[in-house]
């Protein structure tokens, strides 16, 4: 969108929230970059650069705006809707990837060569991996610097800095200012920060924001020990590069407070990134809303909760296990095979604040288990043998990065695997707004309450009037069936 210089400075005259983490704004007069929503006066159109991200914006001398802080914008949404190299490489950069794995590690993951990977970052974002990898650097360090009352040697080290100077250089070069200021003008602002234990978030959201649905969701699928709904918030175990986690999620109109509690704070962007992926906060409502409400069979469903969104997972893995433990069964019965499993190989969590007991095992740790504490068909045991054995060799991805239709193809090939585990998966899992489970139940009857057609043949040729939407389709439609994923907060 940045190239079309007409469209993006309409944007930027009707201070439109919607158009942020589209395009950042740079102003040549004072060498400052904003969101497009920034309440200043718009500069002349002359003045004006328009660039696709912060990075880039940064790589060509710009500063971030102290008003609208444009880092802490949502991401964009064009990156979860595109299967692309591009759009691969952007949501692993937002994972961490380049801290842990180096610019080499990120092009292996995604099968370039580092130079060809460079060049085509550089043609499409106007940013290389390190210079992107430096901007999520800079914005875990506002964030550590204005939330906690962390030494800043440790909020440096815990960014992903190599050094106090060129953090230190860093926050100047993107601030304008330095850390120290930074920390007093959010003292000012908020108060004390409540010190280095927790963290408390404002993660930022594109509204319409219908987020009854996405958290009923995981609400009624949630495995005891590893997830529970506390006090109007939904709290979670994580499993992250250098340890553990502990997540509550509350959700508001224009945004979701998230408060995190971590073994080790070089987690945090990571973590941050995993909880958006997991309530698809960086989606693009205005659009989906567009394009299915046109639709006079769902204009109605649409228009009585604009904005939702899809239950996703803070751990791809994870996921596909869970979807392969609700083949066939209730949400309630899923949710009991998935807590024995977490209790027999998770490990054991601490939670001063509440019930949560264990962190999902990894995937080496399944793949060694035979699953004998499951009460569950032994076609479904080799089938979880399958896939885990597949996920720990190699032979099938799952990450933020991975290629939608290859891992559909790699998972179908796996023994009891079929195209509505798979579509779940790629749905949930991996974020392809395309994803249609068309086999799925509830799907059929909810379509056939609105007239649709049930049969899933003619249910898919219908669906393809929602295409790029259908993921988001389906979420519609499970939105109008009586069922505890549609009851939040959830029935006592």
């Amino acid at each position: 969108m940045h190239d079309d210089f007409d469209r993006c400075y309409r944007a930027v005259q009707s201070k439109d929230a919607r158009f942020d983490g589209w395009f950042v704004t740079a102003v040549l007069s004072t060498g400052i970059y904003c969101r497009p929503s920034c309440p200043a006066r718009t500069p002349h159109a002359r003045n004006i650069r328009f660039y696709p991200t912060a990075a880039a914006a940064q790589q060509a001398g710009f500063r971030a705006c102290k008003r609208c802080r444009p880092d802490a914008s949502p991401g964009s949404p064009e990156w979860n809707v595109r299967g692309d190299v591009v759009a691969r490489a952007m949501r692993l950069i937002a994972d961490g990837v380049v801290d842990r794995d180096g610019v080499g590690g990120l092009a292996a993951r995604l099968g370039y060569s580092t130079r060809h990977l460079e060049r085509l970052l550089q043609a499409e974002v106007g940013a290389g991996p390190l210079a992107l990898a430096r901007a999520e650097r800079a914005q875990t360090a506002r964030v550590l610097i204005e939330t906690t009352e962390l030494p800043f040697s440790d909020v440096a080290f815990a960014a992903g800095f190599a050094s106090i100077r060129q953090f230190n250089d860093t926050v100047r070069a993107v601030c304008a200012t330095t850390p120290t200021e930074l920390r007093r003008r959010a003292r000012a602002r908020y108060g004390p920060a409540g010190g280095t234990g927790a963290l408390s978030l404002r993660l930022p959201v594109r509204t319409p924001f219908a987020y009854e649905g996405v958290f009923g969701h995981l609400a009624a699928c949630a495995v005891p020990g590893l997830e529970e709904v506390r006090d109007g918030a939904y709290r979670r175990t994580l499993r992250l590069p250098r340890g553990g986690g502990i997540v509550a999620l509350t959700p508001r109109p224009d945004h979701v407070r998230c408060q995190i509690v971590l073994d080790d704070f070089r987690d945090l962007a990571t973590a941050i990134a995993r909880c958006r992926r997991l309530l698809d906060l960086d989606a693009d409502p205005a659009a989906v809303v567009e394009a299915l409400g046109a639709d006079e069979d769902l204009r109605a469903v649409v228009a009585k909760a604009p904005g939702q969104r899809i239950p996703r997972t803070v751990d791809e893995p994870e996921l596909a296990v869970r979807v392969v433990l609700a083949q066939q069964v209730s949400v309630k019965a899923a949710a009991t095979h998935t807590a024995r499993l977490v209790a027999a190989h998770g490990r054991r969590i601490e939670d001063a604040g509440g019930g949560l007991t264990h962190v999902f095992p990894s995937i080496e740790q399944l793949a060694a288990s035979d699953f004998g504490e499951l009460a569950i068909p032994a076609a479904r045991r080799r089938t979880l043998a399958a896939l885990t054995a597949a996920l720990a060799e190699g032979e099938v991805v799952l990450d933020t990065g991975c290629d939608w239709n290859r891992v559909r193809e790699q998972l179908c090939a796996l023994p009891g695997i079929g195209p509505w585990t798979a579509e779940v998966i790629a749905m949930r899992g991996l974020g392809d707004p395309d994803a249609f489970p068309v086999a799925d139940l509830g799907l059929r009857v909810a379509a056939g309450q609105l007239g649709l057609p049930a049969d899933p043949r003619r249910l898919a040729e219908h669906s393809r009037r929602w295409r790029p939407w259908r993921s988001y389709a389906t979420q519609y439609l499970w939105s109008t069936l009586d069922h505890a994923v549609n009851r939040w907060p959830p029935a006592a």
